[in-house]
């Protein structure tokens, strides 16, 4: 059976022994509606939040933090994309264009995630929220 090996400063997290209080259950749970909002209102961006989020909340490390974002707003998306679908809101060409972008992306995404360092991780994070925000500036 192969062990992963982990890296300085990352810790194995065993969530079959972890019991959270109803009290962060709860706020997990308005996390997760106001994730779920992001998402579906501006049609991305709720992982900007989730990961976060996750970081501070369950104070989970940065690359389960991620990789939990990325399967949390994978449902999302697709229920998003239906109500964006039936409403007429939905383009047919853009939407499998950059769609196939974004999928190809993910996979690879998914794959550099495995195999580079945290910090690297955090600070590609910060830059791309830099950039988004400095974006919505201008």
């Amino acid at each position: 059976m192969k062990t992963k090996v982990l890296r300085k400063n990352e810790k194995k997290i065993d969530q079959s022994k972890q019991k959270l209080p109803a009290k962060k259950k709860l706020l997990l749970c308005l996390c997760g509606a106001l994730i779920g909002f992001i998402n579906g209102f501006f049609g991305g961006g709720g992982g900007m939040i989730c990961v976060p989020l996750l970081e501070k909340v369950l104070h989970l490390p940065n690359k389960y933090s991620h990789a939990t974002a990325i399967v949390v707003i994978l449902p999302i998306s697709f229920v998003s994309t239906i109500i964006y679908f039936l409403s007429g809101n939905l383009q047919t060409i853009p939407f499998l264009t950059i769609g196939s972008g974004v999928l190809l992306g993910g996979i690879v995404g998914s794959y550099a995630l495995k195999f580079l360092p945290s910090k690297i991780i955090r600070i590609i994070f910060v830059l791309v929220m830099l950039a988004g925000g400095i974006r919505l500036l201008f």
